[in-house]
């Protein structure tokens, strides 16, 4: 394993760019950031609230999940989300958008209809150009909201509810022939699929699920799963908190491995390299990425930078 940047303040999101550059974003500092190949990290935009997920859109911006924001501790030079509180600034979650090349943001959504964006997590577009997105639910002192799946367009123009109620979903991605959708929940450890009907349209013949979904796998002990990528063979790697790994389960539910990372707080995953044979891996609590040899190929995204 390699460090390509540390003192980061709690990074997640990677995205491979086409130069060699990782984007990331840091969420306690409210920015997207980038490391270059020559080590240097600069700036790419400031996005305010809480940066999660990115992704990179058929339009050659940057697209970002943003939480909101929550508030975050240090502890021991860690940074450690503390769970129940919210920022005295907090109104919604939102998507945004970035002009990588100028570093203008633009918010695109902050409510479905009337429905608030709680806290959006994580992205994924399909071939069509559209966008899947995982809603958490924000966590207070004595609640805990019920998160969503929702599809929008980049354009600002349509947002649709693809699955509701889901116990705080996280990762998200699809499968190699885009005729699943895998949806990762965080407290439960379980990976979810949906057969996908059209954009924006899934099967919900998943019963008894309370989602629709299928369930593909569920982890035992205290295991949390985060982000999710998958590979170009269909075995889905997914980011395991707690338990310091990437776990590998394959479409049919069968838990293929775990490859251990340096910290309980490995949370999300993305490939690039020669032949999407390198994995970049965001450790969140001791504030770096890293990149490691992976052994099967990434899937190729619908759109890169």
């Amino acid at each position: 394993m390699k460090v390509l940047a540390k003192n980061l303040r709690f990074p997640e999101g990677p995205v491979a760019l086409s130069d060699g550059s990782i984007c990331f974003v840091e969420i306690a500092a409210g920015r997207v950031s980038r490391v270059h190949p020559d080590g240097r990290v600069s700036l790419v935009a400031s996005t305010g609230g809480g940066p999660n997920g990115l992704a990179a859109g058929p339009d050659g911006a940057l697209y970002v999940c943003n939480n909101g924001g929550f508030i975050v501790k240090d502890v021991n030079g860690e940074c450690h989300v503390v769970h129940g509180e919210l920022p005295a600034d907090y109104r919604t979650g939102s998507i945004q958008r970035i002009d990588l090349e100028t570093g203008k943001v633009s918010t695109l959504y902050t409510h479905c209809n009337d429905v608030p964006l709680t806290a959006p997590n994580d992205l994924v577009f399909d071939a069509e150009g559209g966008f899947y997105f995982t809603d958490f639910g924000k966590i207070r002192k004595r609640q805990r909201e019920v998160g969503s799946i929702y599809y929008a367009k980049p354009d600002g123009s349509s947002i649709v509810e693809v699955a509701h109620p889901v116990a705080n979903p996280n990762g998200i991605g699809l499968s190699p022939d885009q005729r699943t959708l895998y949806v990762a929940e965080t407290e439960t450890s379980r990976l979810w699929a949906y057969p996908i009907i059209r954009p924006g349209k899934v099967s919900h013949e998943g019963f008894p699920s309370p989602n629709g979904g299928h369930l593909v796998c569920g982890l035992p002990g205290y295991q949390r799963f985060d982000s999710l990528a998958v590979q170009a063979d269909g075995n889905i790697c997914v980011a395991t908190l707690i338990a310091g790994a990437i776990t590998v389960i394959s479409p049919e539910g069968k838990v293929l491995h775990q490859v251990k990372m340096p910290e309980p707080y490995s949370t999300n995953i993305c490939f690039g390299g020669k032949d999407r044979k390198m994995a970049y891996v965001t450790l969140s609590w001791s504030g770096q990425l890293i990149e490691l040899e992976w052994p099967d190929a990434g899937l190729e995204l619908n759109f890169n930078i």
